[in-house]
């Protein structure tokens, strides 16, 4: 699934081409996804001119004169510009046509995103119960400590709640969880404010370092200019379990932790 650095580099990727844009239609072959696409998406789109491109969350915002489309990638996702003339593949479901003769287009092979439209996009009920970005001076260590304190729950799952912090998928938590030195089993609210407050360091680092190498490649994942992204090579964790610790040599383990495989070494973190 692509996480925040993924979302953000598709932003960046597309952006550029779609600000100060006029959409001239909006072509949909298939409504069908997690949410049905609008009925009237064509009409509430066609003829506006695109202001800005946001993310919140893993939510892209790609704001008109008249409203907002909200897109979600799913688990396979994906937005990238064509020409408005590029023959359709098999899974691409939706072209937001420019006047400039370049296509926003959507291919989303299982069907699990979103494109949904909204006037007050940041009181959808899909976004108003988010937290903070990660990135962002509302989130730092001092918020983990305070929220875990009395939760019982293991600190990856912790971690990876929107409402404690957004954007911290599997592989990004796995990856700041062994940077920070800490058992992602551990009880959230037995970790100290000195070890959330590191914490939230690496989370901030790795994010920022993955979205500067165009996120993580994983599977059917390409950015908007329909390039991989290259921070898979720099993991040390995720995806490699029964492999040795590039830290200490040990061999890694992978467990089953909320539903998601968790993969941590059991020298360097504790």
């Amino acid at each position: 699934m692509p996480e925040l650095p993924e979302v953000e580099t598709t932003r960046r990727g597309i952006a550029p081409y779609l600000e100060g844009q006029r959409v001239s239609r909006v072509i949909v072959r298939e409504r069908r996804l997690r949410w049905p696409i609008p009925e009237d998406l064509d009409v509430r789109l066609s003829g506006q001119r695109i202001e800005c491109v946001e993310r919140r969350a893993k939510y892209l915002l790609i704001k008109a004169e008249a409203g907002t489309l909200i897109s979600h990638l799913g688990m396979s996702g994906s937005l990238r510009l064509v020409p408005a003339d590029t023959p359709v593949a098999k899974h691409e479901h939706v072209d937001i046509v420019l006047e400039c003769g370049l296509a926003l287009r959507y291919t989303d092979p299982r069907r699990f995103g979103a494109l949904l439209w909204s006037i007050d996009p940041l009181n959808h009920e899909l976004l108003r119960r988010l937290g903070p970005e990660p990135l962002t001076e509302l989130f730092d260590g001092e918020r983990l400590y305070r929220l875990s304190r009395g939760k019982s729950m293991a600190v990856k799952p912790f971690i990876m709640d929107n409402a404690v912090v957004v954007g911290v998928g599997n592989i990004y938590a796995t990856e700041a969880l062994f940077a920070a030195g800490i058992d992602p089993r551990r009880e959230a609210g037995s970790i100290s404010r000195a070890r959330y407050l590191k914490l939230a360091e690496e989370i901030k680092r790795i994010l920022a370092a993955a979205i500067e190498r165009g996120g993580t490649t994983l599977r059917d994942f390409v950015g908007g200019d329909g390039q991989p992204g290259y921070f898979q090579q720099e993991l040390f964790v995720y995806g490699r379990g029964g492999e040795f610790c590039k830290n200490c040599g040990s061999t890694l383990r992978e467990i089953r932790l909320g539903q998601r495989a968790s993969v941590y070494c059991p020298r360097c973190q504790r």
